[in-house]
Protein backbone atom coordinates (compact mmCIF):
# COMPACT_ATOMS: atom_id res chain seq x y z
CA UNK A 1 0.00 0.00 0.00
CA UNK A 2 1.24 3.48 -0.84
CA UNK A 3 2.42 5.61 2.08
CA UNK A 4 0.40 8.67 3.02
CA UNK A 5 1.91 11.87 1.63
CA UNK A 6 0.40 14.92 3.33
CA UNK A 7 1.76 17.20 0.59
CA UNK A 8 -0.53 15.49 -1.94
CA UNK A 9 -4.31 15.56 -2.21
CA UNK A 10 -4.27 12.62 -4.63
CA UNK A 11 -1.89 9.69 -5.08
CA UNK A 12 -2.92 6.93 -7.51
CA UNK A 13 -0.43 4.05 -7.49
CA UNK A 14 -0.17 1.01 -9.79
CA UNK A 15 -3.62 1.47 -11.34
CA UNK A 16 -4.57 -1.39 -13.67
CA UNK A 17 -7.79 -1.56 -15.68
CA UNK A 18 -8.98 -4.08 -18.26
CA UNK A 19 -11.98 -3.90 -20.58
CA UNK A 20 -12.46 -7.46 -21.78
CA UNK A 21 -9.19 -8.48 -23.42
CA UNK A 22 -7.92 -4.90 -23.69
CA UNK A 23 -5.68 -3.49 -20.97
CA UNK A 24 -6.45 0.23 -20.83
CA UNK A 25 -4.20 1.05 -17.86
CA UNK A 26 -0.97 -0.82 -17.16
CA UNK A 27 -0.01 0.05 -13.63
CA UNK A 28 -0.02 3.85 -13.96
CA UNK A 29 0.94 6.29 -11.21
CA UNK A 30 -0.48 9.78 -10.90
CA UNK A 31 -0.39 12.37 -8.12
CA UNK A 32 -1.69 15.87 -7.52
CA UNK A 33 -0.41 18.39 -4.98
CA UNK A 34 -2.24 21.07 -3.03
CA UNK A 35 -3.03 24.22 -5.06
CA UNK A 36 -1.47 22.79 -8.20
CA UNK A 37 -2.35 22.76 -11.89
CA UNK A 38 -1.26 19.34 -13.07
CA UNK A 39 -1.62 18.76 -16.81
CA UNK A 40 -2.35 15.24 -18.01
CA UNK A 41 -1.34 14.68 -21.62
CA UNK A 42 -1.28 11.87 -24.16
CA UNK A 43 -2.75 10.91 -27.49
CA UNK A 44 -6.28 9.60 -27.89
CA UNK A 45 -6.60 6.12 -26.42
CA UNK A 46 -3.59 6.47 -24.11
CA UNK A 47 -5.68 5.95 -20.94
CA UNK A 48 -6.27 9.53 -19.70
CA UNK A 49 -10.07 9.30 -19.65
CA UNK A 50 -9.98 5.81 -18.12
CA UNK A 51 -7.83 7.03 -15.24
CA UNK A 52 -10.17 9.98 -14.63
CA UNK A 53 -13.14 7.60 -14.51
CA UNK A 54 -11.31 5.32 -12.06
CA UNK A 55 -10.47 8.24 -9.76
CA UNK A 56 -14.03 9.59 -9.98
CA UNK A 57 -15.47 6.15 -9.17
CA UNK A 58 -17.15 5.53 -12.53
CA UNK A 59 -14.85 2.55 -13.22
CA UNK A 60 -13.46 0.22 -10.58
CA UNK A 61 -9.72 -0.43 -10.85
CA UNK A 62 -8.60 -4.06 -11.20
CA UNK A 63 -5.46 -3.32 -9.19
CA UNK A 64 -3.88 -0.36 -7.43
CA UNK A 65 -4.43 2.08 -4.60
CA UNK A 66 -5.90 5.57 -4.54
CA UNK A 67 -5.11 7.97 -1.70
CA UNK A 68 -7.46 10.96 -1.45
CA UNK A 69 -6.83 13.55 1.25
CA UNK A 70 -4.87 10.87 3.12
CA UNK A 71 -7.66 8.25 2.90
CA UNK A 72 -6.78 4.98 1.14
CA UNK A 73 -9.07 3.19 -1.34
CA UNK A 74 -8.68 0.06 -3.46
CA UNK A 75 -12.29 0.16 -4.62
CA UNK A 76 -13.68 3.67 -5.02
CA UNK A 77 -17.29 4.49 -5.88
CA UNK A 78 -18.81 7.73 -7.19
CA UNK A 79 -20.24 8.82 -3.84
CA UNK A 80 -16.92 8.33 -2.05
CA UNK A 81 -15.10 10.25 -4.79
CA UNK A 82 -17.53 13.19 -4.57
CA UNK A 83 -17.26 13.21 -0.77
CA UNK A 84 -13.48 13.44 -1.14
CA UNK A 85 -13.92 16.55 -3.29
CA UNK A 86 -13.44 15.06 -6.77
CA UNK A 87 -15.35 16.82 -9.55
CA UNK A 88 -15.01 16.15 -13.28
CA UNK A 89 -15.99 18.40 -16.19
CA UNK A 90 -16.18 16.19 -19.28
CA UNK A 91 -15.99 17.42 -22.87
CA UNK A 92 -19.77 17.24 -23.35
CA UNK A 93 -20.23 19.29 -20.11
CA UNK A 94 -23.35 17.22 -19.21
CA UNK A 95 -25.55 20.28 -18.80
CA UNK A 96 -29.34 20.42 -19.13
CA UNK A 97 -29.88 22.55 -22.22
CA UNK A 98 -33.44 23.71 -21.42
CA UNK A 99 -32.81 24.45 -17.77
CA UNK A 100 -31.56 27.83 -16.55
CA UNK A 101 -28.05 28.82 -15.55
CA UNK A 102 -29.10 28.87 -11.90
CA UNK A 103 -30.71 25.43 -12.07
CA UNK A 104 -27.71 23.85 -13.78
CA UNK A 105 -25.25 25.28 -11.25
CA UNK A 106 -27.28 24.36 -8.19
CA UNK A 107 -28.88 21.06 -9.21
CA UNK A 108 -26.21 18.68 -7.90
CA UNK A 109 -25.94 20.59 -4.63
CA UNK A 110 -29.71 20.54 -4.14
CA UNK A 111 -29.91 16.81 -4.88
CA UNK A 112 -27.15 16.23 -2.33
CA UNK A 113 -29.09 18.16 0.32
CA UNK A 114 -31.98 15.72 -0.27
CA UNK A 115 -34.67 18.34 0.32
CA UNK A 116 -38.24 17.45 -0.60
CA UNK A 117 -39.17 21.06 -1.38
CA UNK A 118 -36.91 23.17 -3.59
CA UNK A 119 -36.25 26.73 -2.50
CA UNK A 120 -35.75 28.76 -5.66
CA UNK A 121 -34.22 31.52 -3.58
CA UNK A 122 -31.61 29.01 -2.41
CA UNK A 123 -31.00 27.85 -5.99
CA UNK A 124 -30.31 31.43 -7.07
CA UNK A 125 -28.11 32.06 -4.01
CA UNK A 126 -25.95 28.99 -4.73
CA UNK A 127 -25.58 29.91 -8.39
CA UNK A 128 -24.74 33.57 -7.77
CA UNK A 129 -22.23 32.65 -5.07
CA UNK A 130 -20.28 30.43 -7.48
CA UNK A 131 -20.39 32.94 -10.34
CA UNK A 132 -19.04 35.57 -7.94
CA UNK A 133 -16.34 33.13 -6.91
CA UNK A 134 -14.92 33.02 -10.44
CA UNK A 135 -15.64 36.69 -11.12
CA UNK A 136 -18.19 36.20 -13.90
CA UNK A 137 -21.51 37.96 -14.48
CA UNK A 138 -24.27 35.93 -16.11
CA UNK A 139 -28.06 36.07 -16.35
CA UNK A 140 -29.28 33.34 -13.98
CA UNK A 141 -32.54 33.03 -15.93
CA UNK A 142 -30.90 32.28 -19.30
CA UNK A 143 -31.20 28.70 -20.50
CA UNK A 144 -28.07 26.76 -21.39
CA UNK A 145 -29.06 26.53 -25.06
CA UNK A 146 -28.96 30.33 -25.20
CA UNK A 147 -25.31 30.48 -24.05
CA UNK A 148 -22.05 30.36 -25.97
CA UNK A 149 -19.84 27.28 -25.53
CA UNK A 150 -17.49 29.41 -23.43
CA UNK A 151 -20.22 30.42 -20.99
CA UNK A 152 -21.52 26.85 -20.80
CA UNK A 153 -18.01 25.84 -19.73
CA UNK A 154 -18.15 28.42 -16.93
CA UNK A 155 -21.54 27.10 -15.78
CA UNK A 156 -20.03 23.60 -15.57
CA UNK A 157 -17.14 24.98 -13.48
CA UNK A 158 -19.58 26.72 -11.14
CA UNK A 159 -21.60 23.53 -10.73
CA UNK A 160 -18.43 21.67 -9.73
CA UNK A 161 -17.47 24.43 -7.28
CA UNK A 162 -20.91 24.26 -5.66
CA UNK A 163 -20.07 20.67 -4.65
CA UNK A 164 -17.07 21.84 -2.58
CA UNK A 165 -14.57 20.54 -5.10
CA UNK A 166 -11.00 20.05 -3.89
CA UNK A 167 -9.68 18.53 -7.13
CA UNK A 168 -11.24 19.64 -10.40
CA UNK A 169 -10.62 17.47 -13.49
CA UNK A 170 -11.12 19.34 -16.79
CA UNK A 171 -11.14 17.09 -19.86
CA UNK A 172 -10.16 19.04 -23.02
CA UNK A 173 -11.99 22.18 -21.83
CA UNK A 174 -10.78 24.48 -24.63
CA UNK A 175 -11.61 22.33 -27.66
CA UNK A 176 -14.41 24.58 -29.00
CA UNK A 177 -13.20 27.93 -27.63
CA UNK A 178 -11.67 30.88 -29.43
CA UNK A 179 -8.28 32.32 -28.48
CA UNK A 180 -9.83 35.07 -26.34
CA UNK A 181 -12.19 32.61 -24.61
CA UNK A 182 -9.27 30.27 -23.91
CA UNK A 183 -7.32 33.12 -22.31
CA UNK A 184 -10.30 33.93 -20.07
CA UNK A 185 -10.70 30.28 -19.04
CA UNK A 186 -6.98 29.88 -18.27
CA UNK A 187 -7.11 33.03 -16.12
CA UNK A 188 -10.07 31.62 -14.17
CA UNK A 189 -8.31 28.28 -13.67
CA UNK A 190 -5.17 30.04 -12.44
CA UNK A 191 -7.27 32.11 -10.05
CA UNK A 192 -8.89 28.94 -8.65
CA UNK A 193 -5.43 27.51 -8.03
CA UNK A 194 -4.39 30.66 -6.18
CA UNK A 195 -7.47 30.25 -3.98
CA UNK A 196 -6.34 26.76 -2.95
CA UNK A 197 -7.90 24.40 -5.49
CA UNK A 198 -6.03 21.62 -7.30
CA UNK A 199 -6.78 21.24 -11.00
CA UNK A 200 -6.05 18.38 -13.39
CA UNK A 201 -6.10 19.93 -16.85
CA UNK A 202 -6.28 17.55 -19.84
CA UNK A 203 -5.30 19.13 -23.16
CA UNK A 204 -3.82 18.35 -26.58
CA UNK A 205 -2.80 21.98 -27.04
CA UNK A 206 0.86 22.37 -26.18
CA UNK A 207 0.83 26.16 -25.89
CA UNK A 208 -1.91 25.92 -23.24
CA UNK A 209 0.01 23.27 -21.33
CA UNK A 210 3.15 25.41 -21.40
CA UNK A 211 1.24 28.46 -20.12
CA UNK A 212 -0.66 26.88 -17.28
CA UNK A 213 1.10 23.75 -15.97
CA UNK A 214 2.94 23.45 -12.67
CA UNK A 215 3.64 19.82 -13.58
CA UNK A 216 2.88 17.55 -16.52
CA UNK A 217 2.33 13.79 -16.61
CA UNK A 218 2.29 12.04 -19.99
CA UNK A 219 0.64 8.70 -20.79
CA UNK A 220 1.29 6.53 -23.84
CA UNK A 221 -0.46 3.22 -24.56
CA UNK A 222 -1.86 2.94 -21.03
CA UNK A 223 1.46 3.50 -19.28
CA UNK A 224 3.43 6.36 -17.75
CA UNK A 225 5.62 7.71 -20.56
CA UNK A 226 7.22 10.67 -18.80
CA UNK A 227 6.75 13.73 -16.63
CA UNK A 228 7.91 17.33 -16.54
CA UNK A 229 8.27 19.34 -13.33
CA UNK A 230 8.52 23.05 -12.67
CA UNK A 231 12.20 23.45 -13.55
CA UNK A 232 11.89 21.51 -16.81
CA UNK A 233 8.90 23.66 -17.82
CA UNK A 234 10.90 26.89 -17.52
CA UNK A 235 12.55 26.28 -20.91
CA UNK A 236 9.35 26.10 -22.91
CA UNK A 237 10.93 25.17 -26.26
CA UNK A 238 12.79 22.19 -24.80
CA UNK A 239 9.81 21.20 -22.66
CA UNK A 240 7.56 21.16 -25.72
CA UNK A 241 9.98 18.87 -27.60
CA UNK A 242 10.13 16.48 -24.64
CA UNK A 243 6.35 16.53 -24.30
CA UNK A 244 5.83 15.64 -27.96
CA UNK A 245 8.39 12.83 -27.74
CA UNK A 246 6.80 11.36 -24.60
CA UNK A 247 3.34 11.51 -26.19
CA UNK A 248 4.21 10.01 -29.58
CA UNK A 249 7.53 8.20 -29.14
CA UNK A 250 8.78 10.30 -32.08
CA UNK A 251 10.62 13.57 -32.56
CA UNK A 252 8.05 15.67 -34.41
CA UNK A 253 9.17 19.10 -35.55
CA UNK A 254 6.10 21.21 -34.81
CA UNK A 255 7.36 24.58 -35.97
CA UNK A 256 7.22 24.81 -39.75
CA UNK A 257 5.73 22.16 -42.03
CA UNK A 258 5.34 24.52 -44.94
CA UNK A 259 8.44 24.64 -47.12
CA UNK A 260 6.99 24.55 -50.61
CA UNK A 261 6.85 27.66 -52.72
CA UNK A 262 3.79 28.56 -54.74
CA UNK A 263 5.29 28.04 -58.18
CA UNK A 264 2.15 28.70 -60.18
CA UNK A 265 0.84 32.17 -60.97
CA UNK A 266 -2.55 30.74 -61.85
CA UNK A 267 -5.35 32.22 -59.72
CA UNK A 268 -7.98 29.58 -58.96
CA UNK A 269 -10.20 31.80 -56.82
CA UNK A 270 -10.83 35.53 -56.72
CA UNK A 271 -13.39 37.15 -54.46
CA UNK A 272 -14.37 40.78 -55.06
CA UNK A 273 -16.36 42.90 -52.59
CA UNK A 274 -18.28 39.85 -51.38
CA UNK A 275 -20.98 40.82 -48.89
CA UNK A 276 -23.69 39.08 -46.92
CA UNK A 277 -25.22 41.23 -44.21
CA UNK A 278 -24.79 40.81 -41.25
CA UNK A 279 -22.15 38.07 -41.66
CA UNK A 280 -19.40 39.77 -43.67
CA UNK A 281 -18.86 42.80 -45.88
CA UNK A 282 -16.54 43.84 -48.72
CA UNK A 283 -14.34 40.74 -48.73
CA UNK A 284 -11.51 40.79 -51.29
CA UNK A 285 -9.33 37.69 -51.49
CA UNK A 286 -7.44 35.64 -54.05
CA UNK A 287 -6.04 32.11 -53.99
CA UNK A 288 -3.41 30.65 -56.27
CA UNK A 289 -3.01 27.11 -57.46
CA UNK A 290 -1.11 25.16 -54.79
CA UNK A 291 -1.29 27.98 -52.23
CA UNK A 292 -2.38 27.55 -48.61
CA UNK A 293 -4.24 30.65 -47.46
CA UNK A 294 -4.75 30.78 -43.70
CA UNK A 295 -7.77 32.56 -42.23
CA UNK A 296 -8.19 33.38 -38.55
CA UNK A 297 -10.37 35.54 -36.34
CA UNK A 298 -12.80 35.10 -33.49
CA UNK A 299 -15.88 32.93 -33.82
CA UNK A 300 -18.51 35.28 -35.23
CA UNK A 301 -15.92 37.24 -37.20
CA UNK A 302 -17.49 36.10 -40.47
CA UNK A 303 -14.81 33.58 -41.44
CA UNK A 304 -17.03 30.45 -41.36
CA UNK A 305 -19.98 32.25 -42.98
CA UNK A 306 -17.63 33.35 -45.77
CA UNK A 307 -16.45 29.76 -46.27
CA UNK A 308 -20.05 28.52 -46.41
CA UNK A 309 -20.80 31.12 -49.08
CA UNK A 310 -17.97 29.79 -51.26
CA UNK A 311 -19.53 26.34 -50.96
CA UNK A 312 -23.03 27.51 -51.87
CA UNK A 313 -24.55 27.27 -48.40
CA UNK A 314 -24.76 30.97 -47.56
CA UNK A 315 -25.58 32.91 -50.71
CA UNK A 316 -23.97 36.38 -50.71
CA UNK A 317 -26.04 39.55 -51.20
CA UNK A 318 -23.52 41.18 -53.53
CA UNK A 319 -20.01 40.94 -54.93
CA UNK A 320 -18.51 38.28 -57.15
CA UNK A 321 -16.77 34.91 -56.91
CA UNK A 322 -14.49 34.01 -59.83
CA UNK A 323 -13.32 30.38 -60.08
CA UNK A 324 -10.58 29.74 -62.63
CA UNK A 325 -11.47 32.89 -64.53
CA UNK A 326 -15.21 32.24 -64.65
CA UNK A 327 -17.93 33.90 -62.59
CA UNK A 328 -19.49 31.49 -60.11
CA UNK A 329 -22.95 31.93 -58.60
CA UNK A 330 -22.92 30.35 -55.13
CA UNK A 331 -26.40 28.77 -55.24
CA UNK A 332 -25.84 25.30 -53.77
CA UNK A 333 -23.12 22.78 -52.84
CA UNK A 334 -23.73 20.66 -55.95
CA UNK A 335 -22.81 23.62 -58.15
CA UNK A 336 -19.78 24.35 -55.94
CA UNK A 337 -18.53 20.77 -56.26
CA UNK A 338 -19.08 20.88 -60.03
CA UNK A 339 -16.89 24.01 -60.09
CA UNK A 340 -14.10 22.26 -58.16
CA UNK A 341 -14.83 23.55 -54.64
CA UNK A 342 -14.91 21.20 -51.63
CA UNK A 343 -15.49 21.95 -47.95
CA UNK A 344 -14.52 20.05 -44.79
CA UNK A 345 -16.76 21.89 -42.28
CA UNK A 346 -16.06 22.98 -38.72
CA UNK A 347 -18.72 20.70 -37.21
CA UNK A 348 -17.08 17.39 -38.05
CA UNK A 349 -19.50 15.07 -36.28
CA UNK A 350 -22.75 16.69 -37.44
CA UNK A 351 -21.69 17.94 -40.90
CA UNK A 352 -18.32 16.50 -41.95
CA UNK A 353 -19.04 12.76 -41.83
CA UNK A 354 -21.93 10.33 -41.39
CA UNK A 355 -21.16 9.16 -37.86
CA UNK A 356 -23.50 6.17 -37.84
CA UNK A 357 -22.29 4.80 -41.19
CA UNK A 358 -19.18 2.84 -42.13
CA UNK A 359 -15.96 4.27 -43.51
CA UNK A 360 -16.82 2.71 -46.87
CA UNK A 361 -20.26 4.36 -46.90
CA UNK A 362 -18.68 7.73 -46.13
CA UNK A 363 -16.13 7.38 -48.91
CA UNK A 364 -18.70 6.12 -51.42
CA UNK A 365 -21.08 9.01 -50.72
CA UNK A 366 -18.85 11.54 -52.53
CA UNK A 367 -17.46 9.20 -55.18
CA UNK A 368 -20.51 7.58 -56.77
CA UNK A 369 -19.29 8.48 -60.25
CA UNK A 370 -16.07 6.52 -59.60
CA UNK A 371 -17.76 3.35 -58.34
CA UNK A 372 -20.94 3.15 -60.47
CA UNK A 373 -21.42 1.52 -63.85
CA UNK A 374 -23.02 3.29 -66.80
CA UNK A 375 -26.48 2.46 -65.43
CA UNK A 376 -25.70 4.12 -62.09
CA UNK A 377 -25.41 0.85 -60.18
CA UNK A 378 -22.72 0.90 -57.46
CA UNK A 379 -20.04 -1.74 -57.98
CA UNK A 380 -19.27 -3.21 -54.56
CA UNK A 381 -15.73 -4.26 -55.48
CA UNK A 382 -14.88 -0.75 -56.65
CA UNK A 383 -16.45 0.77 -53.55
CA UNK A 384 -14.50 -1.54 -51.24
CA UNK A 385 -11.20 -0.89 -53.02
CA UNK A 386 -11.69 2.88 -52.95
CA UNK A 387 -12.36 2.76 -49.19
CA UNK A 388 -9.34 0.54 -48.54
CA UNK A 389 -7.10 2.79 -50.65
CA UNK A 390 -8.32 5.88 -48.75
CA UNK A 391 -7.72 4.19 -45.39
CA UNK A 392 -4.18 3.33 -46.45
CA UNK A 393 -3.38 6.73 -47.99
CA UNK A 394 -4.66 8.70 -44.99
CA UNK A 395 -3.38 6.19 -42.40
CA UNK A 396 -6.82 5.81 -40.81
CA UNK A 397 -6.49 3.61 -37.72
CA UNK A 398 -9.55 1.36 -37.86
CA UNK A 399 -10.48 -2.32 -37.88
CA UNK A 400 -11.31 -1.99 -41.57
CA UNK A 401 -13.61 -0.36 -44.12
CA UNK A 402 -16.70 -1.64 -42.28
CA UNK A 403 -15.86 0.18 -39.04
CA UNK A 404 -18.43 2.78 -38.00
CA UNK A 405 -17.00 6.31 -38.08
CA UNK A 406 -18.50 6.91 -34.62
CA UNK A 407 -16.09 4.26 -33.25
CA UNK A 408 -13.00 6.12 -34.46
CA UNK A 409 -10.92 8.67 -32.56
CA UNK A 410 -11.36 12.36 -33.43
CA UNK A 411 -8.17 12.35 -35.49
CA UNK A 412 -9.24 9.35 -37.53
CA UNK A 413 -12.72 10.77 -38.07
CA UNK A 414 -11.07 13.88 -39.47
CA UNK A 415 -8.85 11.79 -41.76
CA UNK A 416 -11.98 10.15 -43.17
CA UNK A 417 -13.56 13.59 -43.70
CA UNK A 418 -10.44 14.88 -45.46
CA UNK A 419 -9.94 11.71 -47.47
CA UNK A 420 -13.50 11.60 -48.79
CA UNK A 421 -13.42 15.19 -50.05
CA UNK A 422 -9.95 14.80 -51.55
CA UNK A 423 -11.50 12.13 -53.79
CA UNK A 424 -13.55 14.71 -55.70
CA UNK A 425 -10.24 16.17 -57.01
CA UNK A 426 -11.10 19.76 -56.06
CA UNK A 427 -9.27 22.79 -57.34
CA UNK A 428 -10.18 24.61 -54.11
CA UNK A 429 -10.35 22.80 -50.75
CA UNK A 430 -11.73 24.69 -47.73
CA UNK A 431 -10.71 23.27 -44.35
CA UNK A 432 -12.55 24.83 -41.40
CA UNK A 433 -10.81 24.04 -38.09
CA UNK A 434 -9.45 20.68 -39.33
CA UNK A 435 -7.54 19.70 -36.17
CA UNK A 436 -9.97 20.65 -33.37
CA UNK A 437 -9.97 17.83 -30.81
CA UNK A 438 -7.15 16.02 -32.63
CA UNK A 439 -4.04 14.75 -30.82
CA UNK A 440 -0.43 15.68 -31.66
CA UNK A 441 0.38 12.60 -33.74
CA UNK A 442 -2.75 12.91 -35.87
CA UNK A 443 -2.19 16.66 -36.25
CA UNK A 444 1.25 15.97 -37.69
CA UNK A 445 -0.20 13.50 -40.18
CA UNK A 446 -2.99 15.89 -41.18
CA UNK A 447 -0.47 18.69 -41.74
CA UNK A 448 1.61 16.42 -43.96
CA UNK A 449 -1.49 15.58 -46.01
CA UNK A 450 -2.42 19.26 -46.34
CA UNK A 451 1.04 19.91 -47.75
CA UNK A 452 0.71 16.86 -50.01
CA UNK A 453 -2.57 18.19 -51.45
CA UNK A 454 -1.07 21.67 -51.96
CA UNK A 455 1.83 20.15 -53.87
CA UNK A 456 -0.76 18.55 -56.17
CA UNK A 457 -1.74 22.14 -57.07
CA UNK A 458 -4.91 22.24 -54.99
CA UNK A 459 -5.56 25.71 -53.61
CA UNK A 460 -6.34 25.38 -49.89
CA UNK A 461 -8.14 27.74 -47.53
CA UNK A 462 -7.20 26.78 -43.95
CA UNK A 463 -9.42 28.33 -41.24
CA UNK A 464 -8.21 28.01 -37.65
CA UNK A 465 -8.07 29.63 -34.21
CA UNK A 466 -4.67 28.00 -33.72
CA UNK A 467 -2.13 30.63 -34.81
CA UNK A 468 0.87 28.23 -34.61
CA UNK A 469 -1.06 25.86 -36.88
CA UNK A 470 -1.56 28.60 -39.47
CA UNK A 471 2.05 29.73 -39.26
CA UNK A 472 3.20 26.13 -39.66
CA UNK A 473 1.21 25.58 -42.83
CA UNK A 474 0.17 28.80 -44.57
CA UNK A 475 1.76 30.84 -47.35
CA UNK A 476 -0.39 33.85 -46.39
CA UNK A 477 -2.75 34.61 -43.49
CA UNK A 478 -5.89 36.79 -43.50
CA UNK A 479 -7.29 38.09 -40.19
CA UNK A 480 -11.09 38.52 -40.00
CA UNK A 481 -12.93 40.66 -37.47
CA UNK A 482 -16.55 41.84 -37.36
CA UNK A 483 -17.16 40.63 -40.90
CA UNK A 484 -14.16 42.36 -42.46
CA UNK A 485 -10.57 41.49 -43.30
CA UNK A 486 -8.35 43.56 -41.01
CA UNK A 487 -4.99 42.54 -42.49
CA UNK A 488 -3.45 39.99 -44.84
CA UNK A 489 0.06 38.83 -43.93
CA UNK A 490 2.04 37.99 -47.08
CA UNK A 491 4.64 35.23 -47.44
CA UNK A 492 7.52 37.34 -46.16
CA UNK A 493 5.54 38.54 -43.15
CA UNK A 494 4.44 35.00 -42.27
CA UNK A 495 8.13 34.02 -42.02
CA UNK A 496 9.04 36.96 -39.76
CA UNK A 497 9.94 36.47 -36.12
CA UNK A 498 7.22 37.79 -33.83
CA UNK A 499 4.40 37.45 -36.37
CA UNK A 500 2.37 35.23 -34.02
CA UNK A 501 2.34 37.93 -31.36
CA UNK A 502 1.43 40.53 -33.99
CA UNK A 503 -1.57 38.50 -35.17
CA UNK A 504 -2.73 37.87 -31.60
CA UNK A 505 -2.36 41.56 -30.76
CA UNK A 506 -4.49 42.57 -33.78
CA UNK A 507 -7.24 40.23 -32.62
CA UNK A 508 -6.92 41.42 -29.00
CA UNK A 509 -7.07 45.10 -30.01
CA UNK A 510 -10.21 44.54 -32.05
CA UNK A 511 -11.84 42.65 -29.18
CA UNK A 512 -10.98 45.52 -26.84
CA UNK A 513 -12.42 48.07 -29.27
CA UNK A 514 -15.60 46.01 -29.58
CA UNK A 515 -15.98 45.88 -25.80
CA UNK A 516 -15.52 49.63 -25.47
CA UNK A 517 -18.11 50.31 -28.19
CA UNK A 518 -20.65 48.00 -26.55
CA UNK A 519 -20.19 49.64 -23.17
Amino acid sequence: MAEKDKSKVLCASGIVKHFGGVQALKGVDFEVGHSEIHCLCGENGCGKSTLIKVISGVHEADEGTILLNGNSYTKLNVRQSINEGIQVIYQDLSLFSRMTVAENIAINKMVGLDKKIISWKEVRRIAQEQLDRIGVSMNLKSTIEELSISNRQLVAICRALSMDAKILFMDEPTTALTHTEVERLLAIVTNLKEKGMSIVFVSHKLDEVMKIADRVTIFRDGSNAGKLDGKELENKAEAEKKLIYYMTGKDIEYSRYQNHEVKSNKTVLEVKELTRVPHYEGINLSLKEGEILGITGLLGSGRTEFALSLFGLNKPDSGSIVVEGKDFTADNPRKAIANGIALVPEERQSQGVFMDRTIEDNIASVALNKISDRFGVVQNKDSAKLAEDTIALWNVKASGKDALVSQLSGGNQQKVALGRWALVNPQILILDSPTVGVDIGSKSEIYEKIQFLAKKNIGIILISDDIPELLANSNRIAVFNSGKIIKIFDEEEVEKEGVRQEIEEIIAIKVSEKGENES
